[in-house]
Order: C-alpha cells, then structure tokens, then sequence
C-alpha cells in the first residue's frame, strides 16, 4: 500500500511540474522599435479585456524593458490561451503613467499591438486584440510620437 501511495504521489508531482512547466513557457514577446532614444524605458501593458484596456493600472501583466538602439523588448510569461491587447509607451524620465497634454494626446510614444491606427484618437480593444493560442509568441509594435 505504501508503494502505491508513493507511486500516486510521484506521477502526480511529475504531472504538476508538467503543467507548470507547460504554463510557464506561454510567453508573449513584444518587440517594440521606433524608440526615439534610449532614454528612460519601455512600459508595456497586456491586457485581457475591453472594460481594462487601455486603463492605467488595470492590465493583466505588466513589463519594463530597458531600451537599446532604440528598440526594447517586453516579455510576458506564465500567461494562458486567451485574447489579449497591448498597451505601451516610452517612459523616457521613469514615469510610471503617460503624460498626455492638450486634448489627451500623449506627450510620449506609444503604440498598440496590431499597430491599428490612432489618427482620431486611441483604438478600441478590438482593433488591438490578438489570439493567443499559447507556446511562444512574438509580436513588433510600432511606437509612434
């Protein structure tokens, strides 16, 4: 009895490490260009919602990346099959929320995953979102000043 136990106990060990070894390799990579310098860094955001995005302090997972020749990377990882939307902006003075000016348009670079348009004004989640059917992922957005 004592064999079976322990037996039990090590398949369902194994099968834990298994599934957290499974989940901790979904990871999203966003690759973020277009930087203007390589002051301060790259906040991103991802995001699982419509009623979130977009929100400060309301994203799924959030990432810092330092900047290198004018490119950064932000790395999500452990996150599961679902939508997602990104959100980012260059902090070039460590802010930890973007500046907006007149009309509530940003004072930073920023972009969206999917790099939809942002003529008149921010884009919906829709317009950002993105499948993710686990395993790695790797996405480029494109910032904009």
């Amino acid at each position: 009895m004592r064999i079976i136990s322990a037996a039990v106990g090590l398949l369902l060990t194994l099968g834990f490490a298994a599934t957290a070894s499974a989940q901790s390799a979904n990871k999203i990579s966003v690759n973020v260009a277009g930087l203007r310098d390589d002051n301060g860094v790259a906040r991103c955001g991802l995001y699982n919602s419509a009623a979130t995005f977009r929100q400060p302090g309301a994203q799924y997972k959030g990432a810092i990346s330092k900047i290198s020749g004018g490119q950064a990377t932000c790395v999500f990882a452990g996150v599961p099959a679902g939508e997602y939307a990104v959100a980012l902006f260059h902090a070039e003075h460590d802010e930890t929320e973007i500046v907006t000016g007149l009309f509530g348009k940003p004072e930073e670079g920023y972009g969206f995953s999917n790099n939809p348009s942002t003529t008149f004004g921010p884009p919906a989640f829709s317009a950002a979102a993105f499948n993710y059917a686990g395993g790695a992922k790797s996405l480029t957005v494109q910032v904009h000043y």
